[in-house]
């Protein structure tokens, strides 16, 4: 059975005007402070975000708990400090002019790089670590996942607004994203040689500062022995951040013994079903990577279910991955529930059911 770790990154908000706010000296050092579930806080590109990492994690109940225990801290710390914390993948309201980045130095060299960029970066993602044996096995791994991302981001949308208007996408962020240098479904690789040589290529040019601008949707972690997936975005709900990561961790060992060839799969297909999925969730139809034909959400996520069947059961996550994906079909997912407080009492609206939803 394999390890997993989750990363979740949240935004910052004014409880009176619900635009991003920036903590001052002694906010950030209440919130650099927190340490719950195992987790600790790190800071973010932008002033207005704080990101936490689980401990690794082997089953899925021990990793909701670590979120959920996590972010009840995070409510609680800012209780007082004038903030308001949210999972989301943008921001309904930004404010005009840039955002203030996160004083470190990695960030700041990011910032006089791409300040056209990184000063429009309101954007949270879910990160989902999953162990594996070596690095030519993650490779294997990255090779097998290209199919299945855009069904992953389609499950996981959680950003439908954009400077106070809906985007007509589930995942504006993805959309978002795509203007960052190396981005999207990775390539097939041969073998990690191959992935190790064409990672040095890019990091010989000088449109990337480092390897943490290699943005793909899934790639190797440089600090971990793990496959960093990064499709999702930040989800609403703790339930829905392991959901995935459950279903990421049994496609990954799916992939390690189910070896089928994906170098057949044309790039400009798997990009087209990434739009696809960013521009309508889980309502509307997806482009098969197979085909590049049109085809049901439902009839995608059944094929993964019976993709994954085995690793689910084997990992003990076959109830969890079902019954949250029910809730989901009832429900809705973030982007969904979004439009549908959006619906009830507009972007305020949209805020204070997500600020709600964080501790759910």
């Amino acid at each position: 059975m394999s390890t997993f770790g989750i990363e979740e990154e949240f935004f910052l908000l004014h409880p009176q005007t619900g635009l991003p706010a920036v903590p001052d000296a002694a906010a950030s050092a209440a919130l650099m402070s927190i340490h719950a579930g195992g987790n600790t806080t790190q800071s973010e590109l932008l002033a207005c975000q704080v990101e936490t990492a689980t401990p690794i994690c082997v089953d899925g109940l021990a990793a909701l708990a670590s979120l959920r225990e996590y972010r009840k801290e995070l409510a609680r710390t800012v209780q007082g400090l004038n903030l308001l914390p949210v999972s989301m993948g943008t921001i309904p309201m930004v404010p005009a002019g840039a955002a203030k980045i996160a004083d470190q130095e990695r960030y700041r060299r990011m910032h006089e790089f791409l300040p056209g960029i990184s000063g429009d970066q309101y954007v949270s993602g879910l990160h989902v670590h999953v162990s594996v044996p070596d690095p030519d096995a993650g490779v294997v791994a990255l090779n097998g996942l290209r199919p299945w991302l855009p069904l992953l981001m389609a499950l996981g949308s959680n950003s439908p607004f954009w400077r106070g208007a809906d985007t007509g996408f589930a995942s504006w962020r993805s959309i978002h994203y795509r203007r960052w240098s190396v981005q999207g479904i990775q390539p097939h690789f041969a073998d990690a040689r191959d992935y190790q040589r064409r990672l040095a290529t890019l990091l010989a040019s000088d449109v990337v500062l480092d390897q943490g601008h290699i943005g793909w949707a899934a790639r190797l972690s440089s600090r971990y022995p793990t496959v960093e997936i990064r499709i999702a975005d930040a989800q609403l709900r703790s339930e829905d951040s392991v959901l995935l990561a459950l279903m990421v961790r049994a496609l990954v060992d799916t992939c390690l013994h189910d070896t089928s060839a994906t170098d057949h799969l044309l790039p400009e297909v798997l990009d087209l079903a990434f739009w696809q999925a960013a521009k309508h969730g889980m309502k509307g139809n997806q482009v098969a990577p197979e085909t590049g034909q049109a085809t049901s959400t439902e009839k995608q996520l059944a094929a993964l279910l019976d993709h994954i069947r085995d690793a689910l059961a084997a990992n003990g996550d076959s109830d969890f991955v079902l019954s949250g994906l029910e809730r989901l079909a009832r429900g809705g997912n973030g982007a969904q529930r979004q439009r549908d407080s959006y619906a009830r009492g507009g972007l305020r609206q949209v805020i204070s059911d997500a600020n709600e939803e964080l501790t759910a």
